[in-house]
């Protein structure tokens, strides 16, 4: 196969020209399950596993994810490849692993579009389409909402301006995956060499939509709860495909829970609206609660900003700010001096009285 149905251009050769007179070569991760990568080299599909010079000095976020574009070397074809490199990722996909640790969790990597979908079922829900906004603004890839299971919605057009009202950047789809002739509109952002991934709840319809995009029956799907309309996580890797028109598209598990792994800046382009609105405040240190001449507090008193979604929005940014604080000594230390500040004021507040 050519590398360049995979997404191979000049700046990825370019990236990869230091290793050329290494014996190393170029690949593609599609697919990952057990600590085995299957890869898109010139070659054909290759089998690889990571070198182990590679899992001793790197991170786990640093370790190879679907969509990477790595350097591996193969001895003899038919051997198992061994990936040496990862090639700096031009965009990624991230959340906070699950469990306790505090680590980043890379879904996918080289992104161009990330489709977020949602059901027009019990699955629509704006408060967490607004969470999967920020971490696409965080990634670095454009953002296009899928509004799946239009067949099943009384009125697409109300949903659509609902959508619309809180990510006025990113184009809203309306789609039904069950028909070819619908899911044909995420075409126009998948031209040849370019990457989407599909993201989402368990139960969406991701996968029939890539079934619809590939032609075929390639991935198993189950029809959802009636009741809840809750998926039974068919798809239970990630996967990368070869679309017959030229791009790529990757099939994600539904998640459970996205939690956020951003900076603080990111909810500005989820929340654009209210960014303006803080800058128009009296004081550029407005914490928009009881401050005077808080333009956010003048646009929820006159109903042109909605409390669900200022509320969204300083739930998120704690979440974020959080973050920023795990990872971050100089905020940790200056939020302890904070602390200790204010108990020394308690302290002398209560000596007094």
């Amino acid at each position: 196969m050519q590398l360049e149905s995979a997404g191979w251009d000049d700046a990825w050769a370019e990236a990869f020209a230091g290793y050329q007179d290494t014996g190393l070569l170029p690949g593609r991760v599609f697919t990952y399950n057990r600590h085995v990568y299957s890869l898109y080299t010139e070659a054909g599909e290759v089998t690889a596993e990571v070198a182990g010079s590679l899992l001793y000095r790197a991170d786990d976020s640093e370790l190879p994810v679907v969509g990477d574009w790595i350097a591996f070397r193969q001895h003899s074809p038919g051997d198992l490849a061994i990936i040496h490199e990862v090639l700096p990722r031009r965009t990624r996909f991230s959340r906070k692993a699950a469990g306790g640790a505090f680590a980043e969790q890379v879904i996918a990597a080289n992104i161009d579009t990330l489709f977020v979908v949602c059901g027009l079922d019990h699955d629509y829900n704006l408060r967490r389409l607004e969470r999967y906004l920020v971490a696409s603004a965080e990634s670095g890839a454009s953002t296009v909402i899928v509004l799946n299971k239009c067949d099943l919605c009384h009125d697409v057009e109300g949903r659509v301006a609902e959508v619309s009202s809180i990510a006025p950047e990113a184009p809203v789809v309306s789609v039904s995956a069950l028909s070819p002739d619908s899911t044909s509109a995420l075409l126009r952002y998948l031209d040849k060499g370019r990457t989407a991934a599909l993201i989402g709840s368990s139960g969406a319809g991701k996968s029939t939509i890539v079934n619809q995009l590939l032609g075929g029956g390639f991935q198993e799907t189950q029809p959802t709860r009636e009741g809840d309309s809750r998926g039974r996580h068919t798809t239970t890797q990630r996967e990368l495909f070869l679309l017959p028109h030229g791009g790529l598209i990757l099939d994600n598990p539904g998640i459970r829970e996205l939690q956020l792994w951003s900076d603080p800046s990111s909810l500005q382009s989820a929340f654009p609206e209210i960014d303006a609105l803080a800058a128009s405040c009296a004081f550029r240190d407005c914490s928009h609660h009881a401050d005077r001449g808080c333009a956010v507090q003048e646009a929820l008193a006159h109903g042109e900003l909605s409390q669900e979604r200022w509320h969204s929005y300083f739930k998120l940014q704690r979440e974020l700010r959080h973050v920023a604080l795990q990872f971050d000594d100089n905020a940790r230390r200056n939020a302890k001096q904070r602390i200790k500040k204010l108990c020394k004021e308690v302290k002398r507040n209560q000596k007094r009285y």
